[in-house]
């Protein structure tokens, strides 16, 4: 079996079975359950909700809540993010209550409002201190708890691999982690190399992120790594199906209902609009949509007109926005159409 072909057999997480070993990372203001419910449609093995704040969700403040709500897919994973134990540990028994499978813990996130209030990342410059906050959710829940983090805090801190064996040694089940330090941001390439030394610390399943967008990047951060599963995350920015048509390259049924022209591309993101619309109601909706449009339009057009991509990405009404959309993608999307979308 190649590296690859490995990628399409199915994967245990505690007593969680995933599909295939093909993952849509976990991405704020992205994954809601309109994305996710698309990405998983076309073959990604596992989903994961967009990063909740633990604090908020404890507390029960702004859109937490919306964002752990069960999406009926098979396996509802949730990732919280925060600093405080008593907070991680209430965020998740909430969140299992919902009808969480799996909780997954965000040491990973490098924006600064985050590890500016000493979560996501900055957790790696204290492994003392991020270990209370793993005891917390593995002792508050009895779902499997996973973790996700970057290879350290910055070049001189790599400690990826003793945040990993520690966290196995917790009771975390499975670690995935991001080929750069916080301090890289998304800057660089991803380093799929160093992900291996985290590989070889543990016996846990290790998903490897960074820079995978096409089933050869799958395969070349699998053969660096050893790693057990790939995810994928800003390579879905514009095309939900990335991880489904790695999924199919890798032996699997294939990915479904992806878009295989412009005409079908146009319906398929006015499809994606309209779901947003309803998820979110209009007057939200029209302002979450927006960076997902800006994606589409980014990806699947060349030499679009300012003013064409103005009343796509700032109108009010949705009915203008649909009918900007079709004459932007129709018009312009055929001759950018095909590369992209294999």
């Amino acid at each position: 079996m190649t590296d690859l072909e490995k990628l399409g057999e199915p994967l245990s997480i505690g007593d969680v079975t995933i599909r295939n070993r093909v993952f849509l990372a976990p991405m704020s203001g992205v994954t809601d359950e309109a994305f996710r419910t698309r990405a998983y449609a076309h073959g990604a093995g596992l989903v994961v909700s967009e990063m909740v704040a633990s604090g908020e969700l404890a507390k029960g403040r702004g859109s937490s809540g919306f964002r752990i709500r069960h999406s009926g897919l098979p396996v509802h994973m949730v990732q919280l993010a925060g600093r405080e134990a008593a907070h991680m540990a209430e965020a998740a028994r909430i969140a299992v209550g919902e009808g969480a499978d799996v909780i997954d813990i965000n040491m990973g996130c490098p924006a600064k409002k985050v590890t500016g209030g000493y979560a996501g990342s900055a957790l790696m410059r204290d492994l003392d201190y991020a270990l209370t906050l793993i005891d917390a959710v593995v002792g508050a829940v009895d779902v499997p708890v996973t973790l996700k983090m970057r290879l350290g805090w910055d070049d001189h801190v790599l400690n990826a691999p003793e945040l990993a064996l520690r966290a196995e040694q917790a009771g975390v089940r499975m670690v995935t982690v991001h080929g750069r330090t916080r301090c890289q941001f998304y800057q660089g390439k991803a380093d799929w190399r160093a992900i291996a030394r985290v590989k070889q610390a543990v016996s846990i399943p290790v998903v490897a992120n960074g820079d995978v967008a096409t089933p050869g990047d799958a395969m070349g951060i699998l053969e660096q790594s050893g790693a057990d599963a790939v995810m994928a995350g800003r390579s879905h920015y514009g095309a939900p199906w990335t991880a489904g048509v790695i999924a199919a390259a890798a032996g699997r049924s294939g990915a479904t209902d992806v878009p295989r022209s412009s005409s079908d591309l146009v319906d398929y993101v006015v499809a994606h609009y309209e779901d947003m619309l309803a998820l979110y109601g209009i007057a939200s909706g029209l302002r979450q949509a927006r960076k997902h449009l800006g994606w589409y339009l980014d990806r699947h057009t060349a030499s679009l007109p300012d003013e064409l991509r103005r009343r796509v990405l700032t109108s009010f009404e949705s009915q203008q926005v649909i009918s900007s959309l079709r004459e932007a993608l129709a018009a312009f999307g055929e001759c950018m159409f095909e590369r992209n979308a294999a």
